[in-house]
């Protein structure tokens, strides 16, 4: 080795040593988004930590749960999406701790590396963990009723809705088919009005032709929700519409009915009318619904590393488990850790927190990678500001609605709109052209091809 090359290592050496270290827990909308944001920043080292190799695309879980879509179609590689930035590396491991004081983040330890190999350290840290599905104190219901936040919970929901289609095929019992054929979605939010929709699709114009035995049967499909009205987020007139075309498709809708138990066979409703359709109701005014399946959409809650956080900083943990932050994203007291996206209560800007959508995590990651570089540079941000571009939910095959703040749309040029910005928010046109092959070859056949049993405990199930 010459004077020259070494000089130019030790040089490199000091560069990297004396880098800005950020540290981002979290692959989702607003993780890679805050990633991408940092691309090329001269002095800034990003590693991205995940307990998943993939971005996951939420929005469209339910299609890989109702087999529109495989799990492929919405997830894309990290290391592939971020293969450009020179200044980022992904780490793949489950956050167990953060060291506050000593800027910190420690990783689960599964491979049985020293404890300094699983420690993380950061100068400036942003936390983008998402939220999880949220049983009210139930968590014992999560196993019969899987929601839709990972990939594991849309095939799961998949198996079981194919596993109860397939013996209801091999039951001679009219009762129990008519069970097995009986599906309930709980909550009435995007989510779930998109799911019911779904699986009222999937029942009446898929399935039925594949099988012999009960091609003239016709599925039950339940809506859920303790609120008034279903899409409570939009306004009034698209939450009627959005009603309006659920019943039209079939789907029953039943507003201020509160789930009160669920097991391996159903679910137990109470609610202020008399039920109606062919289940009984108790002398206490519950019901029981026998279903082949249980999808839970009701509500969602903050993950247990954000209490931690909040414990260790002081930072208010409101009742969802949400963490409230200051103007710039930050938490009150430390303004080297971001909380960005749905794990953030953000107050500061209009009469109402914002909501957990994908929109509010991609602009306040991309805010939070700003005023990290602003202030290295000695400069400072406004702060930050919310852009509403609308909200959409789709409903069924050409029937959707969407609220675009200065224009309402409904049907199927709702539908439209509602297409063409998923397939602009995918990461990867890889991703985009399947997915738009895909949604072509169902309107023109009306067939889902991702139809497989993968599920062990579907399988296993008498």
């Amino acid at each position: 080795m010459n004077s020259h090359d070494g000089a130019t290592e030790k040089s490199d050496a000091d560069e990297t040593a004396a880098a800005h270290r950020v540290v981002i827990i979290g692959g989702g909308f607003g993780g890679l988004t805050a990633a991408r944001t940092l691309a090329g920043e001269k002095g800034i080292d990003v590693t991205l930590v995940d307990k998943r190799n993939f971005h996951l695309f939420q929005p469209l879980l339910y299609q890989v749960a109702t087999g529109a879509l495989s799990p492929r179609d919405v997830a894309s590689p990290l290391r592939e999406v971020l293969r450009r930035n020179k200044n980022t590396r992904v780490l793949l491991g489950e956050v167990s701790d953060i060291d506050v004081q000593a800027r910190i983040v420690v990783l689960r330890d599964s491979s049985g590396d020293a404890a300094a190999q699983n420690q993380v350290p950061y100068d400036t840290l942003i936390v983008a963990t998402g939220l999880v599905s949220n049983y009210f104190g139930r968590d014992d219901w999560e196993p019969l009723a899987p929601g839709l936040k990972s990939i594991e919970d849309a095939t799961e929901v998949r198996a079981r809705l194919l596993m109860a289609f397939e013996n209801a095929e091999r039951t001679t019992d009219p009762a129990m088919r008519r069970a097995m054929l009986t599906f309930v979605v709980v909550g009435a939010g995007a989510t779930g009005v998109e799911m019911a929709g779904a699986i009222t699709e999937i029942a009446a114009d898929t399935l039925p032709i594949e099988f012999r035995s009960i091609a003239r049967e016709k599925a039950r499909v339940l809506l859920l929700d303790a609120g008034p009205r279903v899409l409570a987020a939009f306004h009034e007139k698209l939450s009627a519409a959005a009603e309006r075309d659920l019943r039209g498709m079939g789907v029953e809708v039943r507003t201020s009915t509160l789930v009160r138990e669920v097991d391996e066979g159903g679910v137990v409703v109470e609610r202020a009318a008399a039920p109606g359709g062919d289940a009984a109701a108790s002398a206490d005014g519950r019901e029981r619904i026998d279903a082949g399946l249980v999808v839970w959409a009701a509500g969602v809650r903050g993950t247990p590393l954000v209490a931690s956080l909040s414990a260790k900083t002081g930072a208010p943990l409101t009742r969802q488990g949400t963490v409230t932050v200051n103007e710039d994203v930050t938490l009150p007291g430390h303004p080297e850790i971001f909380v960005i996206g749905d794990a953030a209560h953000f107050a500061h800007d209009g009469a109402l927190p914002l909501p957990g959508v994908a929109q509010v995590a991609i602009q306040q990651g991309r805010y939070a990678a700003r005023v990290v570089a602003s202030r290295l540079a000695g400069q400072n941000l406004p702060a930050f500001h919310y852009e509403d571009r609308g909200s959409m939910a789709t409903i069924g095959r050409a029937k959707a609605v969407a609220d675009l703040g200065w224009m309402q749309m409904t049907g199927f040029v709702a539908w439209l709109a509602w297409l063409f910005v998923h397939l602009l928010f995918l990461v990867g046109y890889e991703n985009r052209v399947l997915v738009l092959t895909q949604w072509a070859w169902y309107y023109v056949w009306r067939r889902r091809s991702a139809r497989l049993i993968t599920s062990r405990q579907a399988l296993e199930t008498p």
